[in-house]
């Protein structure tokens, strides 16, 4: 079953993220996934501008990257031009009084647009921003922190989500508390690609390239 495995950054060894870099492209993930935290939209402060600059010149494999700060749309210019051209840029579209224009910027600078979805943001109230993004990432927690629980209600968000993404042509992504049982029961719903933190990637003993292995050999 083919499906995308994303490293969140945010988990990552500081003191060695070059060798985390290499060790992630060694093992097979398909992208870095990188958590931006204003310390307003979210209680917290997680990677900078800077991180993200890093990690793009460490790496030809795409970023994924998800702002989780306060009206994105005054500051977006400043990460599009540290990005490439088919990196993803994900918004939180409370966040901004009219997220289709950011959405927009995100699309004449040739990414791909993305909104990511709290677990208490309903599906009906981004409806119309669904025919703009190619990507929803659903967050089955609530952002902010690594190594929090799953919220069981977000499965039924994503059961709605699954059932009109083919008509407006957007692919689902989760992000938060992703374990083995997660991926089992949503990859063959129809689930896109899966954020990996503490729960299933980093801080284990195995390598990256047997951890990521693992998953993929998963039996469905």
């Amino acid at each position: 079953m083919d499906f995308e495995l994303m490293a969140s950054m945010m988990c990552a060894d500081y003191g060695h993220l070059e060798q985390e870099i290499k060790e992630l492209e060694a093992g097979g993930i398909d992208s870095f996934h990188i958590d931006i935290m204003d310390g307003r939209y979210v209680p917290n402060f997680a990677m900078s501008l800077n991180d993200m600059r890093y990690i793009a010149r460490a790496t030809s494999k795409p970023l994924d990257v998800h702002l989780m700060i306060e009206h994105p749309n005054n500051n977006i210019g400043l990460f599009l031009a540290k990005l490439r051209k088919g990196d993803t840029v994900y918004i939180h579209p409370e966040a901004e009084y009219h997220p289709s224009t950011t959405l927009q910027k995100i699309i004449n600078a040739d990414m791909i647009p993305g909104i990511a979805i709290n677990p208490g943001t309903s599906v009906e109230t981004v409806m119309e921003m669904l025919r703009i993004v190619k990507k929803v990432l659903v967050m089955s927690v609530n952002p902010g922190n690594a190594g929090q629980m799953y919220l069981p209600y977000v499965g039924k968000k994503i059961t709605k989500l699954l059932s009109i993404k083919e008509d407006m042509d957007f692919e689902i992504y989760w992000d938060g508390a992703c374990s083995a049982d997660k991926i089992l029961e949503f990859a063959p719903k129809g689930v896109r690609g899966f954020v990996l933190g503490t729960t299933l990637l980093f801080g284990k003993t195995q390598s990256y390239g047997e951890t990521l292995q693992n998953i993929r050999d998963l039996r469905f």
